[in-house]
């Protein structure tokens, strides 16, 4: 036993490598890990006590434990064996094809990382590129929220900002779980996305497995309190009107929903409008080919984002308007179910109507959309320009209109000339009117454009035109399967 023993001093060093990680992994890192968890719950702690909602548990819950509750749930595993069984694949194939998903959705949450990081480089965005503006707010109904409710914030999807504005602008309130389409599964944003408590969803997938175990973890995540943020449109809009509703999400939450065995679930309309939507012009062009392919090149890139650290660098930038939020009336999913019982087998279709009646009623009315909504008018009527005193008359025609019929109006304080003077200057310097004198005219290049900040606010006054879509919806709102890809 104490005979010496000779060692190539390769074999030593491996032999003391081999040591010491197995000394980390079983005695330094849990006590590592349990330290920083004891530390960050007491912060979290801390911190429900600011949230009017605090973060739920299945939030807090470490992600290989709600991956094993996902892949073990009774459901998923009768999706496997129906999966095996119609593949002729052995069980074992198909649970470790559910287990490759579930670690696709399962999100890795760092309150941390979304309470500090997060919010504040969404309210550095968000200021930095616009005026924000909170629009109209429905706080007597949200203070009346059952506390005990799973909230879901459903909103109309204008630009790719709306996730930095509502995160931003509901800081105080919650944290934010979104669902995410494949433009975010690149790295580095993927883990920066995956750690605010976002989940990727598949847009394209027709995988029956893949279906149930995302529906199971929308479920679980619902029915353990996670408020949640979705789009109902399924996608940006091409054209700047609130679009047609398509079930995806929301129909696994309503699938899963009992009155009076379930928490209810409150649902609460947000709605968004730009005086510039950054992807503006991306948009129009999908629109205009009647497709949803974004031809994004690598060299515009470059070109867009160099052209504006110039003009930062240079003191030449001028942010993009008012960007403006606005909550409408929640809606519980308990009191819809009891006051449709006519409905209460298929409920989705119709509330998935009520909810974007609701996210129309409050889309914030701003400068630029009013503008090229007179110009608009005036090119389809008869062509040719318009007087900036006509164009004025007639804007405060058009807000006098809407603000009538119960739309939100925001205008600057600064007054409706000002307002006026604004987005004529704005949208002349993007080169979409042409002004000669006091004159100014359509480019004709740009009369999409123009039409697309008009359609934002067409729902809301009768002497607006409504948009005719291009693009029809991939699926209808009632019947079939629900897609993932329609509440991206």
């Amino acid at each position: 036993m104490t005979r010496m023993v000779e060692l190539p001093l390769w074999a030593l060093v491996l032999i003391l490598a081999f040591a010491a990680v197995t000394f980390a992994s079983h005695f330094l890192f849990p006590s590592v890990r349990w330290f920083f968890r004891k530390r960050l719950e007491r912060a979290v702690a801390e911190l429900n006590t600011r949230l009017t909602r605090p973060i739920e548990p299945f939030k807090l819950a470490r992600r290989h434990d709600m991956i094993q509750r996902l892949i073990y749930d009774p459901e998923v595993a009768k999706a496997i064996q129906a999966h095996a069984k119609a593949e002729s694949v052995p069980e074992e194939v198909g649970f470790e094809m559910a287990r490759r998903y579930a670690r696709e959705i399962v999100p890795r949450f760092s309150a941390f990382a979304y309470f500090s990081f997060a919010i504040w480089l969404a309210k550095v965005l968000s200021r930095g590129f616009y005026r924000v503006r909170l629009g109209a707010f429905d706080e007597a109904g949200l203070e009346h929220v059952d506390p005990e409710a799973s909230v879901v914030f459903v909103m109309n999807h204008r630009s790719n900002m709306d996730y930095v504005l509502v995160t931003w602008l509901a800081a105080d309130r919650s944290h934010l779980s979104y669902a995410v389409g494949e433009w975010a599964r690149t790295w580095p944003l993927s883990a920066l996305i995956r750690a605010m408590g976002a989940y990727f969803i598949r847009r394209k997938s027709q995988d029956a497995l893949y279906r149930k175990v995302l529906s199971r973890y929308v479920q679980i995540s619902t029915a353990g309190g996670t408020t949640q943020a979705m789009f109902p449109e399924g996608g940006l809009s091409l054209n700047g009107a609130v679009g047609v509703p398509r079930m995806g999400l929301l129909n696994y939450i309503v699938e899963d929903f009992s009155p009076g065995s379930s928490r209810d679930v409150v649902f609460i309309p947000v709605a968004l409008n730009y005086d510039r939507v950054i992807e503006d012009r991306m948009l129009v062009a999908a629109d205009t080919a009647g497709t949803r392919k974004f031809r994004l090149r690598f060299a515009d890139v470059i070109k867009h984002v160099s052209t504006h650290l110039f003009q930062r660098l240079t003191g030449r930038f001028h942010r993009f308007g008012y960007a403006s939020v606005s909550f409408g009336q929640p809606l519980s999913l308990t009191r819809f179910i009891e006051d449709n019982p006519s409905v209460a087998d298929h409920p989705t279709g119709l509330l998935a109507r009520r909810l974007m009646a609701r996210i129309r009623a409050v889309v914030p009315v701003l400068p630029v959309p009013v503008v090229a909504a007179v110009l608009m008018e005036r090119d389809r009527a008869e062509g040719g320009g318009l007087g900036r005193e006509e164009i004025a008359l007639r804007f405060a025609q058009l807000v006098n209109e809407m603000e009538a019929r119960g739309a939100y109006i925001h205008m600057p304080k600064a007054g409706a000339d000002y307002a006026v003077d604004f987005a004529l200057r704005h949208l002349e310097l993007r080169k979409v009117l042409r002004r000669a004198g006091e004159c100014y005219s359509v480019n004709p290049d740009d009369r999409a454009l123009l039409s697309y900040y008009a359609n934002t606010i067409a729902h809301l006054s009768a002497e607006i035109p409504t948009p005719e879509a291009h693009v029809a919806p991939e699926r209808p709102l009632t019947g079939g399967t629900p897609d993932p890809s329609d509440a991206t």
